[in-house]
């Protein structure tokens, strides 16, 4: 039997590197509204949800700057541009591994449903994820990613006792304590945590087969 037969993954930095598709699109927004990044459109910035982003990028919180940058954003994003989202060496091998081994997968992201649907076709892998959860999924918006996790456990009826959670970033961990979930940290992404930014509490493995070996219990 796995260790975890409930696998809840993170998406961008964890299973996918999105981040030349996502930069574009937030280099493609600016430039489409006139406006101005008052930070550098880099690596670094990928993960939050996107209006958090593209406030911290535009340095003002003005409804209709936001509005008119996420309606550039989006038009090059979910026609084109989510297509130059590659998977990381190994994670479809270790999706297909996990699945084998009797695990129930499913996503938990800060990306839109839209492009995380997208994304899953493009890489062949809508059939690996039980469920598929974002912040818009429903109405009114889920508030943020603990919000999200919670709900997806409700929803799936999964039980913590069964269930772990895969991040590459911080935030990703935190999500995982405020839902009594174990967390593993993906150290191959861009927002791979290093040893100082661990809780003692969560583990790091350095690679997808390694990650599968810690799930079913084969570490």
């Amino acid at each position: 039997m796995p260790r975890y037969s409930q696998v809840l993954f993170d998406l961008d930095g964890t299973l996918i590197d999105s981040a030349p598709a996502i930069l574009a699109s937030y280099r493609d927004a600016f430039a489409s509204t006139g406006h101005q990044p008052v930070i550098a459109i880099d690596a670094g910035i990928v993960g939050p949800p996107l209006l958090e982003t593209l406030r911290m990028l535009a340095g003002t919180c003005d409804a209709a700057v936001i509005d008119a940058l996420a309606a550039g954003f989006k038009a090059s994003y979910d026609s084109s541009g989510y297509r130059q989202t590659a998977a990381y060496t190994g994670v479809d091998a270790m999706l297909r591994r996990l699945r084998a081994a009797g695990c129930t997968l499913s996503i938990a992201t800060n990306k839109r449903l839209l492009p995380t649907r997208l994304i899953l076709e493009h890489l062949g892998w809508s059939g690996h994820f039980a469920a598929v959860y974002a912040l818009d999924l429903f109405e009114p918006r889920l508030p943020d990613k603990p919000a999200m996790i919670a709900r997806l456990l409700q929803d799936r009826g999964i039980a913590r006792a069964d269930a772990v959670y895969v991040g590459d970033r911080g935030e990703d961990g935190e999500s995982a304590d405020a839902n009594r979930l174990p967390f593993i940290a993906a150290t191959w992404g861009y927002g791979s945590l290093g040893a100082g930014e661990m809780a003692p509490h969560w583990r790091a493995v350095a690679n997808p087969g390694a990650l599968a070996d810690e799930i079913l219990g084969e570490d």
